[in-house]
């Protein structure tokens, strides 16, 4: 079977991460959460007690961090289970400055394309058509509106029992999106040949269908 690498970018809580693990069932290919690693390292982070906008400090945490990604959605970073830790508002509001630097960024993106070398895959996250894996089979660059997004994130943090409230979704989602699409080294952007899915008005269900037509349009599967 030819081996196919899907990639899925777009703004934060666009529903990436969720269409891209059902498209990845229902293909039976492997899924990688990229926003979740970076999750994991801004969580690391704060257990250490390092101030996430202090670029110097966070990139000498590289050599300590060791993160493991499992087919359940569990994220398991230098020895402890930061599954549910990476989720809340703390980390939230602070994984874009991780983001940014460069060093980080390059240590996470040689994990991530040794992980799609030898199986199918379908990544999502906020560079990786662009830069990760530039020459992904499919690229899809799903967006929705600011509003939409806060609102699933905040029913999604609801449902997990995270504190937030609506208006704070709002606020961080506007700064993740400033953050993303201005830092210097790859920064949130479509790739030229991505095509752009608003899921706006689409329910889950829609989302996933309307990725895999886009990926059987693409490469026939």
């Amino acid at each position: 079977m030819k081996k196919v690498v899907i990639a899925i970018d777009g703004p934060a809580a666009a529903g990436k991460s969720t269409v891209s693990k059902a498209v990845a069932k229902k293909l039976g290919y492997t899924y990688i959460d990229t926003g979740a690693m970076y999750r994991a390292f801004t969580e690391y982070c704060l257990r250490k007690g390092v101030d996430c906008q202090n670029e110097g400090a966070c990139v000498a945490l590289i050599p300590e961090v060791e993160i493991t990604l499992y087919p359940d959605g569990k994220v398991m970073c230098s020895g402890k289970d930061v599954t549910r830790e990476i989720r809340e508002p703390r980390v939230s509001g602070n994984v874009s400055y991780i983001a940014s630097y460069k060093d980080i960024r390059l240590a996470m993106v040689d994990l991530q394309r040794k992980m799609a070398e030898k199986v199918s895959v379908v990544m999502d996250g906020r560079d990786i058509g662009t830069y990760v894996l530039p020459n992904a089979d499919v690229k899809i660059f799903q967006i929705a509106s600011v509003e939409e997004r806060a609102k699933r994130r905040y029913l999604e943090n609801q449902e997990k029992g995270i504190p937030c409230t609506y208006e704070e979704i709002v606020a961080d989602v506007e700064k993740r999106d400033r953050i993303d699409s201005s830092r210097a080294f790859a920064p949130l952007k479509p790739a030229e040949d991505s095509i752009e899915l608003d899921t706006s008005k689409l329910t889950i269900e829609e989302s996933v269908q309307a990725v895999l037509d886009i990926i059987k349009e693409k490469v026939g599967i």
